[in-house]
Order: C-alpha cells, then structure tokens, then sequence
C-alpha cells in the first residue's frame, strides 16, 4: 500500500515543536503520559516540528514497539509531523550544552528550534529541565505541557 505523498509547509507554519517523549507517549498506551499526550496532540489541528535529533531519540525509544514506529513513520510521510536539521547551528547547541550541564543535544536541537521558530510552542513532558532552558540568553520557552 502506497501511503501518500510528504506534503511541503511554509516555516510560517510551524506553531509547535515537540520533545520526543510526547511523541513517545502518545504512541505508546502503557507511557505514564500517553493520555494526557494523545490529547495534546489530537487538539492540534496542523503540523507538528520537532528536531532530527529528537525524532531518533524517539525512534530508539519505540524499537520494541513496531506498531508505534510504522505509526511515526506515517506522520512523518504524510506531513504531521516535520523533522528539521539542527546542524546550522551546532555551535548554538554545543553553547548550550555548556550552560546547562545535563542538557541533552535532542533538548539543545528544541531550544535552537525554538529561537528560529519564536511563535512556535514547546510540546513536553519534561517540564523540569525545560523551564530551566532560556532561550536568547534569559528567555522562558513558551511550553504545552502537563
């Protein structure tokens, strides 16, 4: 079966960014944040952005659950959900990675996405670490979160 065909979305679009355990959650029925992340994102009637770095971390997160990675895979395909490259901007990422010693590169990608997409809203369930990050040097992220 065919499956269609990746639609193209203007940068103008992008409204929201998602961390990978959403992404993790709402396809997994047994993640402790799966309902409160299918509902998230079932309220979001448009494209979803996330980093290419963000979207292994959740595809290694689902490697035992096929189902969920062929479900990814077709958002993916039919444009629900838009991986964006964050290597441009490797030195912004590792400058982040700096300040904030736990920091992850997948959460450095989103912060960087986040400075590029100034409009566009963080979807995670890390809240902890994720109102610690500042963007543009002081700047709260603008969050969806539980």
């Amino acid at each position: 079966m065919a499956h269609p065909t990746f639609r193209c979305v203007k940068v103008s679009e992008i409204r929201y960014l998602v961390d990978a355990g959403p992404i993790v959650a709402s396809l997994n029925e047994r993640d402790q944040w799966h309902a409160w992340s299918v509902q998230a994102m079932s309220v979001i009637d448009e494209p979803v952005a996330t980093s290419e770095i963000t979207l292994a971390e959740a595809f290694h997160l689902l490697k035992q659950h096929r189902l969920s990675l062929h479900r990814l895979m077709d958002a993916i395909i039919l444009g629900k959900l838009i991986p964006i490259s964050p290597w441009n901007h490797a030195m912004r990422m590792d400058e982040l990675i700096r300040k904030y010693p736990l920091m992850d590169a997948g959460d450095a990608s989103l912060v960087v996405l986040s400075e590029l997409y100034p409009k566009a809203k963080v979807i995670t369930t890390d809240v902890h670490d994720f109102k610690i990050y500042r963007r543009f040097k002081n700047e709260l992220l603008p969050l969806l979160h539980p």
